[in-house]
């Protein structure tokens, strides 16, 4: 979240560029350096929003980085600079009181999601999983209730039925900081609080924060729920299934995909990273678990019949590949897909 949150700054410190502009950043709040990467772990590392205001030619004294927003000396700081408006996107802290008191324009906040639908952590990857067909992004003031605030502005998005959360992500934030800049000059004739339209409650869902435990992938539900949750949960923490890789003539149990003694098989899990609903003639085994394959992909037939292709994915200790990739690998054994040890865990 933090990379779309760059990006949203870089487009307006060049909105701010522009000759006609009202408008200038005079700094960049962000979260403080975090231990990020393999190699280390143990060092802080600077998030990509402060990257990317060092690299625009903020000085240091105008990058706040703040453990917390409600911190005196950083709320003291604020103050000195006398920001005329606020604005967030992706910053992941409540902001308390004593922030939203600062600006006399009051605090914007860009959301990708057409509120009050999914409010929370993930309204992209939530509203994927749960394939809807249209999303958008929403201007919002900030209040003390989480995504809760009037909504100044609003632009719908179709979603196509393949695309990821994460180029979602940055589409929708892309849109969304384009709708903030050509909504200023309303804030700016301090109309913006009086044409900003409250939230329906009775409308309200929320998206929560993507788990590492959701993310098994079940084949006993339908190809496109699995489909869904693959696209929603890309990037973190993706999708994984486990499958039973068994030696030619080796003998599987069809219908519930588990076996025993030597020719039972190697268990193996992959992420499966990218995928597309098939139609049901393309999967073409002869045991229900079975995983056939072509160069198209490999086809997976789900307990209701539905047929998931797997178009990319990612084994042990390798990257991603081509799912037919992984096929030549394979050399001639066959491979079942293994029920989810515990049911999928719905969204809430």
């Amino acid at each position: 979240m933090l990379a779309v949150a760059a990006l949203v700054l870089k487009r307006l410190l060049a909105a701010a560029a522009a000759p006609d502009a009202s408008f200038e950043v005079a700094a960049v709040v962000t979260q403080p350096p975090r231990p990020t990467g393999r190699g280390n772990r143990k060092v802080p590392q600077p998030s990509p929003v402060e990257v990317a205001a060092a690299a625009a030619g903020l000085p240091a004294e105008r990058i706040l980085a703040p453990e917390r927003p409600g911190e005196a000396p950083f709320l003291a700081a604020l103050r000195d600079l006398s920001p005329d408006l606020c604005v967030t996107a992706a910053y992941g802290n409540y902001l308390p009181s004593s922030f939203l008191a600062i600006p006399p324009h009051g605090t914007l906040n860009i959301h990708p999601s057409l509120l009050p639908a999914y409010r929370g952590a993930a309204p992209v990857q939530r509203s994927l999983q749960d394939g809807v067909a249209v999303t958008g992004v929403t201007v919002l003031y900030t209040v003390k209730a989480m995504d809760a605030g009037p909504v100044l502005a609003q632009q719908k998005v179709p979603v196509d039925p393949d695309v990821q959360a994460p180029q979602l992500l940055e589409q929708l934030f892309e849109l969304g900081t384009d709708l903030l800049v050509n909504n200023l000059e309303v804030v700016w004739a301090g109309m913006g609080a009086l044409a900003a339209q409250p939230q329906d409650e009775a409308a309200a869902t929320h998206a929560a924060k993507l788990q590492r435990e959701e993310a098994t992938l079940d084949f006993c539900q339908p190809a496109l729920v699995c489909h869904n949750k693959v696209r929603g949960f890309a990037g973190w923490p993706g999708t994984f299934a486990t499958f039973r890789q068994q030696a030619a003539g080796g003998e599987a149990n069809g219908s519930s995909g588990s076996s025993s003694g030597s020719d039972s098989g190697e268990l193996v899990e992959l992420k499966i990273v990218r995928t597309r609903v098939a139609e049901p003639a393309a999967w073409t085994g002869g045991s229900e678990q079975e995983v056939t394959a072509t160069k198209e992909g490999l086809f997976i037939r789900c307990a209701d019949g539905s047929v998931l292709q797997v178009l990319e994915l990612q084994a042990p200790g390798k990257r991603v590949m081509a799912a037919r990739d992984f096929l030549n690998g394979l050399k001639g054994r066959t491979l079942l897909w293994e029920p989810a040890a515990q049911p999928a865990v719905a969204a809430a």
